[in-house]
This record gives structure tokens, C-alpha cells and sequence, in this order.
């Protein structure tokens, strides 16, 4: 799979898990009776049944009949889910949310959510029991901000490392030679001077030859290169060309810092935040500029739903861009007076509305299988007729004119449909 299916596929993912995280945050149980599971994918099934096995025997001990039955429930519905399960989870490991939750009328509804492979490694074996269920370590995943290399120096000491969504990972380090200011005594200022300059030149190679053998082969995948460290030595390393002249290249900003120990690459990632969010979101920059160029100038864009739905069906959609933010369902009316189809986007939490038949004027209802994710309907459309889809982050003001002016939805055409 090339890198941009991979990049598609990953996005698509990370929708489907905002929408279930968004429903779990308004999900509430009457008393501590909601229960979260984050296994990791080397965490045997097999345990993770024995755990819940325990903790459905402990649970007898809960006072409140209700609350005990309700957490009792929530692991049994659990243990059934866990069964078609092999030896170990899926890749990344896998999250089980299960509860009886608040319906209205004072009346509760079990529910039972498992989500699989997420974008990030779940690190550790965790249970939560409580009102609410344990969403945070799921959202940080969801935050993803790409593969950073990451490199903090000064003439004592340098590290080189990774940052891996919101993870920072120290991976290399070097200590130097370089001599300290004052020079010892029976050498000559000039000779002391020299000699300086060289433990710096050959601290400075050393640096680059770590971080070159950590980039290098990732220099596909990267998003950037930081470095950091005090202004006159970051400054000498990057002017001196030690470094692969990709990776060079790929170095998005400098910044300074106080450390150059491990601790400095996480203050190295807190200082270039700004640049960070920056980087991000360039790549929807792009896609949006080319979108304006032809709306403004030429004619192959198109928006709305039903304009990009009619483009995508026709094959003419070269890339389908979509809001991340958009939360919106279709319904889909079929007239059987006259066998006329329309379709209407809603808000994902708005009741189905009356219609009538744009044609003939008829009332046409229609059922829950009738209405559909938006996303989810023309992605299917996009994959069947080779279209690619970007999905474009409201941080920048031209993503938010797709979200607010566009109805979220647009595309760039392979060709002018007059559509």
C-alpha cells in the first residue's frame, strides 16, 4: 500500500474513532457502573478474561444492587465480546467500553463499544470502572501530529530522538571533548584556539552522523526536523552543513533551549509548538489554495454534497475534501408515486425530517436504514471510482470556509463536468 493509501486509510480510522469518542463523552451512568479496558497488543486474551473474571466476582461486594448489576452486566457483555478474539489483540491492541447508560425517563440502555487497532500503541493494561468511561488516553491518540525528528546540542552534549504524536523519544546521545574556554597552561592562545575548533568540528560530525543514521532511512515519512540548543551552537551546526543535505532540508525550525539532556527534547517540542501546528496542517493548506485557485479561476471544483455527490458518480473527482469537523448524516427519499430519489443532509443528532417529493410533491417517509453517515457515503462512492479523500482541519482560515461556507464538503474534478 503506497504511502498516501496508507495515509487515507489512517485518516478514515481516526473519523470513526472522533465519532465513537464523541458519543462515549455523552454517555453517563447513575453511579460508578461504566467500564473502560485499554489492552495492549501483547497483552494475552486469555489474562484479560481472567482479570474481568475477577473483577465480575469482586463486583459482588458493590452494596448497591443496581450499581452491582450494572457492572456485572457490563463485564459479562465484555467476556462475550472477548471470545472472538485469538491468543492476542489486533495490531496496536484494542479499547472495550461497556455500561448501562443514561436513555431518559429514568431508564438506562447497555452499550458495548470496541474499538480496534488504534493509531497509537496502547502502552499498558488498563482498567477504569466509573460514571463516566476513560476516554482521555484515547483522545491523546487521536492527536496525532506526525513523525518529528527531534535534536537538542551545545558543545557538551547533544540528543537525538523522535516525536511520535505526542510522544517524545530519546533514542541517541553523545557527550564532547571540546575543551572549556581557558586553555591550559604552556599552550599558545593560537595553537589552543585551533585545537578547540577542531573538538568542536569533529563533536559537531559526530551529532550529525547520529542523526543522519536515525533520519535518513525515515526521511520519506518525516514531517520535519527541530533542533534546539543555545543560539551560537545550533546556529554553527545548521550554517556548517553537517547534516544530510535531505535532512537538511527537512529542518522546519530552531529554537532555543535551556537542556540538552533528555529533557530537552521535550522542551524543544514545547517551544516549537507553533511550528508544529504550522506543519500540520501545511499539507491542508495545499489541498485548499489548489481548491480556491479553481474555484476562482477555472473549473474543476465543485461543493456541497450533492453537487460533489453527482461529480463523484461520474468518476470527474480527482480528491474529495471533507471538513474533519463535519458530524452530518444523509437521508435518502424514495418517491414510490413516481420513483423520484432525494436526499437531504441533516446534523447527526436531528430527527429525521418530513419530506416531500421534490417532483410530484408526495410525503415520503423514511426509516433508519434510509439514513446513512454523509461521510461514510460518499467515501464509499470516492473508493469505487478511484477517488482519493482528504480530510481538512478547520485550523487555518480556508478550512474553516469548507467547514462554515462549503457545508463541508468539496473536490477537485479531474475534469469539467459543468456540474
Amino acid at each position: 500500500m503506497s504511502q498516501e493509501a496508507e495515509q487515507e486509510q489512517s485518516d478514515r480510522k481516526k473519523y470513526e474513532f472522533r465519532k465513537v469518542i464523541e458519543d462515549l463523552k455523552d454517555f453517563d451512568g447513575s453511579g460508578t457502573q461504566l467500564v473502560s479496558i485499554y489492552i495492549p497488543e501483547d497483552r494475552q486474551i486469555s489474562d484479560v478474561v481472567a482479570h474481568v473474571t475477577q473483577e465480575h466476582s469482586e463486583a459482588a461486594n458493590i452494596k448497591s444492587k443496581q450499581t452491582r448489576t450494572a457492572v456485572q452486566d457490563a463485564l459479562t457483555s465484555i467476556k462475550d465480546r472477548l471470545r472472538y478474539y485469538d491468543t492476542f489483540p489486533p495490531e496496536n491492541g484494542m479499547v472495550i467500553f461497556s455500561g448501562a447508560v443514561d436513555s431518559g425517563g429514568g431508564r438506562t440502555e447497555m452499550v458495548t463499544k470496541v474499538l480496534e487497532s488504534p493509531p497509537q500503541p496502547v502502552e499498558s493494561f488498563r482498567y477504569h470502572c466509573d460514571s463516566d468511561f476513560l476516554i482521555e488516553p484515547l483522545e491523546e491518540m487521536m492527536a496525532d501530529k506526525g513523525l518529528y525528528g527531534l535534536i537538542v546540542l551545545d558543545r557538551r552534549e547533544a540528543n537525538v530522538g523522535w516525536l511520535k504524536g505526542k510522544r517524545v523519544e530519546a533514542v541517541k546521545s553523545a557527550s564532547s571533548l571540546v575543551p572549556g574556554k581557558q586553555r591550559k597552561g604552556g599552550q599558545s592562545a593560537q595553537r589552543f584556539a585551533r585545537l578547540r575548533l577542531e573538538a568542536i568540528d569533529n563533536f559537531y560530525q559526530e551529532v550529525a552522523g547520529m542523526a543522519n543514521d536515525l533520519f535518513v532511512a525515515k526521511r520519506h515519512e518525516l514531517d520535519g526536523i527541530l533542533v534546539g540548543g543555545p543560539s551560537p551552537t545550533k546556529d554553527e551546526f545548521l550554517d556548517g552543513d553537517y547534516l544530510h543535505h535531505e535532512i537538511q532540508d527537512n529542518v522546519i525550525g530552531k529554537f532555543d533551549v535551556a537542556y540538552t539532556d533528555e529533557s530537552g527534547l521535550k522542551d524543544l517540542v514545547d517551544n516549537a509548538e507553533d511550528a508544529l501546528a504550522d506543519a500540520e496542517v501545511m499539507k491542508d493548506k495545499k489541498q485548499m489554495e489548489e481548491f480556491f485557485e479553481e474555484l476562482n479561476a477555472g473549473d474543476l471544483a465543485t461543493y456541497g454534497f450533492e453537487q460533489t455527490r453527482r461529480n463523484l458518480m461520474m468518476g470527474a473527482v480527482d480528491r474529495l475534501l471533507i471538513s474533519e469537523d463535519l458530524r452530518r448524516d444523509v437521508i435518502t427519499y424514495d418517491c414510490e408515486e413516481c420513483g423520484n430519489t432525494d436526499r437531504e443532509v441533516v446534523d447527526r443528532r436531528k430527527a429525521t425530517p418530513e419530506h416531500s417529493c421534490t417532483d410530484c410533491g408526495s410525503e415520503v417517509e423514511a426509516s433508519d436504514e434510509d439514513r446513512e453517515d454523509a461521510i461514510d457515503h460518499l467515501i464509499e462512492i470516492a473508493e469505487q471510482r478511484g477517488t482519493e479523500t482528504k480530510f481538512i482541519s478547520t485550523d487555518f482560515e480556508k478550512g474553516e470556509q469548507l467547514y462554515n461556507a462549503f457545508g463541508g464538503f468539496a473536490g477537485i474534478l479531474r475534469y469539467s463536468t459543468g456540474v
